[in-house]
């Protein structure tokens, strides 16, 4: 194979997604395991071992962004920065639009597993194959969630062939990119409130996107390994 097929395999990815079952691709941030379904989530969390507490993420783009989640707009100016400025992967938590078509189209219950005090978590700028699934997903009005392609608390996994057997059994379709961007981080997207500026995960590009909003918007992050609240300007 001389040339990766995004646009065809991304096809691939969201069919499978669309009948109701998994499939297991690539991000910037490590591997990803997706539903487009409750009945597709719930098997995920079960052999993934996750406790129904913790929150599927979105796919999502910065136009999926913009229409779905509400923020004002500083915060907005932020994301932006950050994704389209500098090109960084980012978690964005912030409240959503309930009467958005992607939130329509969900089941109740997988609504309520990927969305906490009505806010929904999302994943942006993830790379070129994330781009062409968040294109799908705006063309035919289908949201996708999903968490990193692991056991719970065993670590985002960075090669397919770190991915442990019963989440690739059960999966309907895998695509397989190799070695994802940031590896070196051996964590996945960082994870930020951008209503009220927690960090809730301090992932890869942390100290990239620190640096971005204390430049830019005198906001102060935490230091690494620290879980102080942001300082803001004039806080």
């Amino acid at each position: 194979m001389t040339e990766l097929d995004i646009e065809g395999d991304a096809r691939r990815a969201f069919e499978t997604l669309k009948a109701g079952g998994i499939a297991i691709f690539p991000v910037d941030v490590g591997y990803t395991i997706a539903g487009g379904s409750q009945a597709a989530l719930q098997r995920i969390f079960r052999t993934k071992g996750r406790a129904q507490t913790k929150l599927n993420a979105m796919v999502g783009d910065l136009a999926i962004h913009r229409s779905l989640h509400r923020l004002d707009a500083r915060a907005s100016a932020m994301v932006t920065m950050l994704t389209e400025g500098y090109d960084l992967p980012l978690g964005v938590i912030a409240p959503y639009v309930q009467e958005h078509p992607l939130v329509q189209r969900l089941d109740p219950a997988a609504l309520a597993g990927s969305s906490k005090d009505g806010t929904i978590a999302m994943l942006v700028n993830a790379g070129p194959f994330h781009a062409a699934l968040c294109r799908l997903s705006r063309a035919e009005v289908f949201p996708i969630f999903g968490s990193s392609a692991n056991l719970t608390n065993t670590g985002t996994k960075f090669r397919v062939q770190d991915i442990p057997r019963q989440l690739l059994e059960i999966a309907d379709t895998v695509v397989d990119y190799g070695l994802r961007k940031y590896h070196g981080y051996q964590r996945s997207a960082t994870l930020i409130n951008f209503q009220t500026l927690e960090v809730v995960r301090q992932g890869s590009c942390y100290e990239l996107i620190g640096d971005v909003l204390a430049r830019h918007f005198d906001v102060q992050l935490p230091q690494a390994g620290q879980r102080e609240p942001a300082v803001a300007a004039g806080a």
